[in-house]
């Protein structure tokens, strides 16, 4: 179907809308839903990522972190047949090929039960875009962990070509950097995706990268070397650079966990999100594997606000209110300061529930504005200017954190609370 499709491209008015009408004389009711989503283009399937890979993995027994090694990167679906595919025998024609990336865990457990402070590495958790620098046979690349090509977006990065060896794969994080100071995440934003990159915008907010991980090496794959032996490598080659925004990730120095808990909440004065611990002894692991690297982030900020508006959910929510937007007082108004939809037990979820229902004011689409009385504590990980919104400040992944039932709506933050905020931690 799809190469009839691009054959009737070329052709003029006439001869498309006569291939369009045989077609849909020919097809039935469900074949020609889907021809006239793949003529328009949308077509879409939402299935994840990861239960793709599963899914493969299991018909085709190759091991699911091969499966994702050879369907990543940059392959033509018109010349690679599924065979070759899942063989991975695309991968070695392309230059670009990025490695699956080695996750981390949150910790869940006390930091003492890690065993040793010098098991371990410590490094800032960065809140940037991760992502993998690839220099093979002169060609360069660089791949996000969504498995975007973002080369183009940042052309400071591009540099590098002439200053890496070949064959070589670096993992870090994009960062926007000014100054040698990693900036929050929404100055980052301002860099995503644009065709064009202007001057002011790269001397405004300029990208660096922050380099965690050697994943190949003279074009050998040295995932499976101990992570220390591949930090080793990584500051020489490093040290070579003569670019003051692309660094080494910086190491935490310390000795007994206590110090470290003390220097993690410290994390938001250099615009981190936390603490990286890394097993000396781990290996690049695809995906993720539980022991090996954790992430130790900070606590939340917080704010208590009102509910001010509800709007029903999906799937086995969809019979009740769970998308909430909350404000905050502005003078004698209240202002719109965030959205959320996570963070209620299944008895909560009916219990606000039935008060949107007995308490709604207006009803907009599928909007109800609800009387501004049930107060809410909201997390949120990062605040910053935003003329986007009327209160004139965002954040970043607000989440519900409870809910407050002894406080009233009178008692919640304020406007200026946000702005000390913002002046504190934006």
């Amino acid at each position: 179907m799809d190469e009839r499709i691009d054959r009737v491209i070329s052709k003029n008015r006439r001869g498309k809308k006569s291939y369009v009408l045989k077609a849909w004389n020919g097809l039935d009711y469900s074949q020609r839903f889907i021809f006239n989503k793949l003529i328009g283009g949308g077509f879409r399937i939402g299935v994840s990522y990861k239960l793709l890979v599963n899914a493969l993995s299991k018909y085709s027994g190759v091991e699911e972190s091969r499966m994702m090694h050879s369907i990543m990167g940059k392959w033509d679906p018109a010349a690679t047949n599924y065979t070759d595919l899942i063989g991975g025998e695309h991968i070695n024609a392309d230059n670009s090929k990025p490695y699956p990336f080695c996750l981390a865990y949150p910790l869940d457990k006390p930091v003492e039960e890690l065993g040793t402070p010098d098991e371990w590495q410590a490094e800032w958790k960065w809140d940037g875009i991760r992502g993998q620098i690839i220099k093979r046979n002169n060609d360069f690349f660089i791949w996000s962990r969504g498995e975007e090509l973002v080369t183009e977006q940042f052309p400071e990065l591009r540099l590098l070509a002439d200053h890496l060896p070949d064959g070589i794969v670096i993992d870090g994080e994009i960062l926007a950097v000014k100054d040698g100071q990693v900036l929050n995440f929404n100055q980052l934003q301002k860099r995503l995706n644009r065709k064009t990159i202007s001057k002011k915008l790269l001397d405004e907010t300029p990208a660096g990268f922050y380099v965690y991980d050697l994943l190949e090496y003279n074009a050998n794959d040295i995932r499976g070397m101990l992570f220390q032996e591949r930090r080793q490598l990584l500051e020489e080659i490093v040290e070579k650079i003569p670019f003051g925004y692309v660094l080494l990730s910086p190491l935490v120095d310390f000795d007994k966990w206590e110090q470290l808990a003390v220097l993690r909440e410290e994390a938001r004065d250099v615009n981190s999100e936390g603490i990286m611990l890394k097993a000396k002894n781990s290996i690049y692991h695809s995906g993720r594997k539980k022991g090996d690297w954790w992430k130790w982030k900070i606590n939340p900020l917080s704010i208590d606000a009102v509910l001010i508006y509800a709007q029903k959910g999906s799937g086995r929510r969809s019979g009740f209110y769970t998308d909430y937007t909350f404000a905050i007082k502005a003078g004698d108004k209240l202002v719109t300061i965030a959205k959320a939809y996570s963070g209620l037990t299944d008895m909560e979820i009916k219990e606000v529930d039935k008060f949107i229902k007995n308490n709604s004011l207006e009803k907009f689409g599928p909007v109800r504005t609800v009387k501004p009385e049930l107060v809410f504590e909201i997390g949120f990980e990062g605040i910053a200017e935003s003329n986007r919104h009327k209160s004139g400040v965002a954040l970043r992944f607000p989440r519900i954190l409870r809910w407050r039932k002894d406080k009233k709506a009178d008692e919640i933050n304020t406007i200026e609370d946000l702005k000390e905020m913002l002046q504190k931690y934006g």
